[in-house]
């Protein structure tokens, strides 16, 4: 089945927002892109993307012809119609106060067994001016933990559309780039020692960052 009509294999609601997602891209930010053969056929996987804006998860996940798990901030969980949705369609909860969130991980670690997929961002947060920043732990450790092939991805124009000013630009084009999966043995070291998730996160966005946009074609 082509990437295009992959929605009817997924939940209904998560489908029609994917499929609803891929219009308004489309038409609104179009751009190219590029690696689409390289997304893992089946089984899990984990993508791990830079972030410059809101746009970078719905879009990334986009183009992924399978039904993904995200991260949204607990804050986000409030009476009515948003919870409801961030439950329906998968959404895992995340503390923001810079501890660990144990039952955060534990639904990561149930996904992954599950043979889901999850979209991560090694720098954890929005980028403040559009560059890549330096990764943190905490991708590292959740690859560390269960082994399953990384695949990176690069955004490009999401800031341009929507960054941290808050003004939103329809009519950026936004491109996504995605890189061949990385397997265990390639960002985890377990001779790292107390390093050993750093490393391997700082891996992870070393490949996220060799990604480039392919040079114009010349006619």
């Amino acid at each position: 089945m082509s990437y295009e009509f992959r929605q009817v294999e997924m939940d209904r609601v998560y489908g029609f927002c994917h499929y609803m997602l891929r219009v308004l891209y489309d038409i609104a930010f179009r751009g190219d892109v590029y690696g689409q053969d390289n997304i893992p056929k089946s089984g899990p996987f984990m993508l791990a993307s830079n972030h410059a804006s809101h746009l970078d998860p719905p879009f990334v996940g986009a183009h992924v012809p399978h039904q993904v798990s995200f991260f949204a901030r607990k804050t986000l969980w409030k009476p009515g119609l948003a919870s409801w949705w961030l439950d329906t369609v998968g959404t895992i909860p995340v503390d923001r106060d810079g501890g660990s969130d144990v039952n955060s991980i534990k639904r990561v670690l149930q996904a992954i067994k599950d043979g889901k997929v999850i979209i991560l961002f090694p720098e954890g947060t929005r980028s403040p001016d559009g560059g890549l920043q330096r990764a943190k732990p905490g991708v590292g450790m959740l690859a560390c933990r269960t082994h399953v092939p990384v695949l990176p991805a690069r955004i490009f124009g999401s800031f341009q559309a929507f960054g941290r000013d808050g003004k939103f630009r329809p009519g950026t084009p936004i491109s996504v780039v995605y890189g061949k999966p990385m397997m265990p043995g390639e960002y985890d070291h377990p001779g790292d020692g107390k390093e050993r998730y750093l490393r391997a996160s700082e891996r992870i966005m070393a490949r996220i960052a060799a990604l480039k946009l392919p040079e114009p074609a010349m006619v």
